[in-house]
């Protein structure tokens, strides 16, 4: 890293998101409560600003929302004021599309922690990450074919891909929302905690990737993106890449030291005669 680079990201001018950084992790909270959080140009901009940090500076990013009304929420979709002026060069530009699938293929993982409604864009900016964590008040799902369009930002492909032809269909053409224990068995949570334990459990989410090589998590994650007929290929080439690594002689060598020190430490079985 050249002294010039920031080492963390420089989001003072940010109005849309509330940024909190440490050494391993980028946590952006979505903060426009008087709109239930809707998602607009500044903070698709603003969203744009922390993939092109992190792509820079690997690190898990957190993405969760804010209170609303006294109540939890992660983000009610597109800003329908914003979306209603939007024309078919909007469309092919993919304001948000764009912004979503940069997110998704960023270097290290995406935890979104869901609360409260998670609505069209808002469900599809879940969609685009690596996990997700719900609490019991969720509600998600895309109700774009009742305004007139289509959700273009990911969910076409991604819900199917997540949780199966028949409930995506039910969620894409009937506009049917799913509560958190349905997000949960067709999974598209992770796993569901109260309210006020939700951040708790992305950072210790977080924590768990942490400790792994960080090095083989973004291999890792870039090779199970890959269309299947790039395997075992792309397997390959990649554990060369590992095979290589400092990280990997380390780890193992650790590895091998404590299970000699547990061997050590054991006590000698006595035979039968001893008793």
């Amino acid at each position: 890293m050249s002294a010039s680079e920031p080492t963390m990201l420089d989001a003072g001018h940010f109005t849309t998101l509330r940024i909190t950084e440490s050494v391993d992790r980028l946590h952006a909270q979505l903060d426009r409560p008087e709109v239930r959080n809707a998602i607009d140009a500044t903070m698709i901009t603003e969203l744009h600003a922390v993939c092109a940090y992190l792509e820079q500076h690997p690190k898990v990013l957190i993405l969760s929302g804010t209170e609303s009304g006294g109540k939890g929420i992660f983000a009610s979709g597109a800003d329908i004021g914003q979306l209603r002026e939007r024309r078919r060069a909007d469309a092919l530009r993919g304001v948000n599309s764009t912004a979503f699938d940069r997110l998704a293929k960023l270097p290290m993982p995406v935890i979104a922690a869901l609360d409260g409604y998670a609505l069209g864009g808002g469900a599809e900016l879940a969609w685009a990450a690596d996990f997700r964590l719900g609490t019991p008040e969720v509600k998600i799902g895309q109700p774009e074919t009742g305004l007139g369009i289509i959700p273009a930002a990911g969910a076409l492909w991604r819900l199917r891909e997540l949780a199966g032809e028949g409930i995506a269909k039910e969620i894409l053409l009937t506009g049917r929302i799913l509560d958190a224990q349905e997000s949960l068995q067709h999974g598209l949570l992770n796993a569901v905690h109260p309210a006020h334990e939700l951040l708790d459990a992305a950072h210790a989410l977080a924590d768990r990737i942490a400790k792994q090589d960080p090095l083989a998590v973004r291999i890792s994650k870039q090779v199970f993106s890959m269309p299947r007929e790039a395997h075992p290929q792309i397997d390959n080439l990649a554990q060369a890449i590992l095979f290589e690594s400092e990280a990997k002689f380390d780890r193992m060598q650790a590895f091998l030291d404590r299970r000699d020190a547990k061997a050590a430490a054991a006590p000698e079985p006595t035979s039968g005669d001893d008793r």
